[in-house]
């Protein structure tokens, strides 16, 4: 059925194709074939421009192409817009290593608002070499110029006016600022930037007719946070920022209050929290035991099966999940309890008790002295809970 390749040259090719779709407007002809016919309508999930694109991106655009040319060929009528993504830390991080900015109050110092139009010509200059690329890919959609994004993203902080042609032809002029807000809509065509005026206006307006039907309220969440940005994380920066660390955990005892010599033990990964701390948790159908150390004479209650527990055993032959995520070199394998009791003088097991009979003890929190700890309602303020502070929650 195909004749068997005999020059296997196959960039000479793909050159040779898109020439003969340039030199013989096949894009425009298709376009005008199917205008006015039924419609399929084809958002793009846009692309982050920030660097050049990489392969995976080319693959999911030649899928994105596939559909597109086979709902063109059945006759159908498409926009063919192109999208990029222009916000999020993605994009202000490499302004930041740019300009050499290592924290948040650099940036304020540097001046946001510098500080944001570095941010759109670096949108500009990356959306314009994606454009290439995409082109060279031969990814059908109407595109922008690249050297006129590339004029833009130079001027961009400018109060003169500049002439800009558009991805339909026809030149208007105006302040970079007022193209930049403009860029995508329907009456020039060309690909949509999410930092245009028209998409950040209509994402307010959505905003504020849900804070009108009640649907926006302000309140508290529990969320992963960089200090450094002072922002959020999004679920693909924790993905793919995640890394093999070694830090040291603690145990901790927290002395129970009316009961001399008495303590909660609690081991802990991530000590930082110990500050903010209100409550320790307890099973109510667990067995609990009661040891008292031979050194001090101090009595520890702790889950039972914990006393002889082998911590990240498995992990420490298997790893954790990824094949760079080996058992670290140089760190031990974690010691039990009974093995950490007995290297410090030994213990001895007084008997158990169940979780139940612990509901309700009070205990001395390590850090209730700090003001947050004895504010009414705790930190941040909490309506639910107006007349208590964080010490009598625990």
């Amino acid at each position: 059925m195909f004749q068997k390749v005999s020059d296997s040259n196959f960039v000479q090719g793909e050159h040779s194709a898109l020439s003969f779709w340039s030199s013989r407007d096949v894009f425009a002809k298709l376009r005008k074939k199917n205008a006015n016919k039924a419609k399929w309508s084809f958002l793009d999930g846009p692309i982050t421009a920030n660097n050049p694109m990489g392969v995976h991106h080319a693959w999911g655009r030649t899928y994105k192409d596939a559909f597109q040319r086979y709902f063109a060929m059945t006759g159908h009528e498409l926009r063919y817009q192109n999208g990029f993504d222009c916000q999020g830390l993605w994009v202000e991080v490499e302004v930041e290593k740019e300009l050499g900015l290592g924290t948040k109050n650099a940036i304020h110092e540097f001046g946001i608002d510098k500080f944001v139009n570095q941010c759109k010509r670096r949108v500009l200059k990356f959306a314009a070499r994606q454009t290439e690329q995409s082109q060279r890919l031969g990814y059908w959609m109407e595109w922008d110029e690249p050297a006129e994004l590339r004029k833009l993203s130079a001027a961009v902080g400018s109060s003169e006016e500049i002439e800009y042609t558009n991805a339909r032809g026809e030149k208007v002029k105006d302040v970079p600022h007022q193209i930049v807000a403009k860029l995508g809509n329907p009456d020039w065509g060309g690909s949509y930037f999410t930092f245009s005026t028209e998409n950040n206006e209509t994402i307010w307006t959505f905003l504020k007719k849900c804070f009108d039907r009640k649907k926006i309220y302000r309140g508290h969440d529990v969320m992963p946070w960089s200090g450094r940005s002072g922002s959020a994380y999004s679920q693909m920066e924790i993905a793919d920022g995640r890394k093999l660390a070694v830090h040291r955990s603690l145990f901790v005892r927290f002395p129970l209050l009316d009961r001399e010599n008495e303590n909660l033990l609690i081991w802990t990964t991530t000590p930082w929290t110990l500050t903010s701390n209100v409550a320790a948790a307890v099973n109510p159908e667990l067995d609990y035991a009661k040891i008292q150390s031979k050194r001090d004479g101090q009595i520890y209650y702790f889950a039972k099966e914990n006393l002889n527990y082998k911590r990240l055993e498995k992990e420490s032959k298997e790893g954790f999940g990824r094949p760079e995520w080996s058992w670290p070199d140089g760190v031990p394998k974690l010691k039990t309890l009974a093995q950490i009791f007995k290297e410090k003088g030994g213990f001895e097991e007084l008997g158990t008790i169940k979780g139940a009979e612990m509901v309700g003890w009070k205990y001395q929190g390590p850090f209730d002295e700090l003001p947050a700890q004895s504010q009414k309602g705790g930190y941040p303020f909490d309506e639910r809970v107006r007349e208590k502070t964080a010490v009598e929650c625990h």
